[in-house]
């Protein structure tokens, strides 16, 4: 597809330049140490361009946990670049004037500030003033409008970083897909969801739903769930009888309550997987979180060895491919969680939609 934004590559000169760099750095810590840095690898070709093109790069990250520090990221990220972290704004802006050519500053929590969730334009615009130019790496946090995704552009040069251009270029391929198409659904939030169910339904080939909200569905058409988790929104009549509607045929229960898809579900899943050219996978098919694992690991093997073009992302998802060692075996796998599913309700993101200004 044709982006209609800037990259990194149109960035000019670099040299000496200050670069406000958006980074999803909220990777997975214990007993204050990285143990996962997979989100820092899928930036290093960001990272090892401004480090090689002499920036002054300032990194700009959050924690789920706001009262979190980055501190342990900087320890890792130490191990890999020439770095100082700083607590402060103001220390983020003495280090950036001190730095060395290809060197970086790791700001402390952007959400420990007052004004990035709120997105003030007095904040965005202090923020912006430490930089000369601003990238975007963070498309998992970009269906956010904060003030370091949406504000700070609107202030400097702004360009998308290389994770975020292969992002939005692979996820696209759901809006013109290759046939036949496979789209799986799974997981909670409905209320999210269900815009993509009923989008899908008209441009793949099946669309299955599993998890929790398949619960919905089986609801819907009067058919026992016992205790199983299941939302307060009804599921609509108009779609529960759409032909490219797929559901698990057979279902795991702990006692009157559903936790995950079963083997005939998988094997299913495994046969349309086999003549698809495109599969895009989101959310577990059960409730992965309290160990019922089988049928998302199996359903992860069998798109792995399908043959088609996969494309996977969210967090219990990329959890199993990760556990059964196999990420490589996917054609694409999207850091976003949220920011996947809006994008592909939306086709575009508010942290998108700032870069084509």
């Amino acid at each position: 597809m044709t982006l209609n934004f800037k990259t990194i590559r149109d960035s000019g000169n670099l040299r000496r330049k200050r670069v406000f760099l958006a980074i999803d750095l909220n990777v997975p810590i214990q007993d204050r140490k990285v143990v996962d840095n997979y989100r820092i690898t899928r930036s290093k070709k960001t990272l090892d361009f401004l480090a090689e093109n002499g920036a002054h790069t300032l990194l700009v990250s959050h924690r789920t946990n706001e009262a979190e520090s980055l501190a342990p990221v900087y320890g890792k990220l130490k191990e890999l670049y020439p770095i100082v972290f700083a607590k402060t704004l103001e220390e983020a802006r003495i280090a950036l004037e001190k730095a060395k050519n290809g060197s970086f500053v790791l700001l402390e929590n952007i959400r420990q500030l007052n004004g990035e969730q709120e997105n003030e334009e007095a904040f965005a615009k202090k923020i912006a003033s430490l930089a000369d130019v601003y990238v975007n790496e963070a498309f998992s946090s970009s269906h956010r409008a904060y003030a370091s995704i949406v504000g700070v552009p609107k202030f400097l040069p702004h360009y998308a970083g290389f994770l975020f251009e292969e992002e939005v270029q692979n996820l696209s391929k759901a809006f013109s897909p290759a046939h036949p198409f496979l789209f799986i659904l799974g997981g909670a939030k409905f209320e999210t969801k269900l815009p993509l169910i009923e989008k899908f339904l008209s441009v793949a080939d099946e669309v299955w739903v599993m998890g929790a909200l398949a619960n919905d569905i089986f609801k819907a058409r009067g058919e026992p769930v016992g205790s199983s988790r299941v939302s307060t929104t009804d599921f609509p009549n108009a779609l529960l009888h759409n032909p490219k509607l797929r559901v698990p045929s057979d279902v795991v229960r702990s006692g009157d309550r559903i936790v995950d898809a079963g083997e005939k579900t998988v094997a299913d899943i495994r046969a349309s997987a086999r003549a698809a050219k495109l599969i895009v996978w989101n959310g577990p098919l059960g409730e992965y979180e309290r160990g019922f694992t089988a049928g998302t690991e199996g359903v992860a093997r069998a798109l792995a060895e399908s043959g088609a073009e996969t494309i996977v992302g969210g967090g219990d998802t990329l959890a199993a491919i990760a556990r059964l060692g196999i990420l490589e075996k996917f054609s694409f796998v999207s850091t976003g969680g949220g920011a996947m599913l809006e994008f592909l309700a939306n086709e575009t993101l508010p942290g998108l939609e700032v870069l084509r200004w």
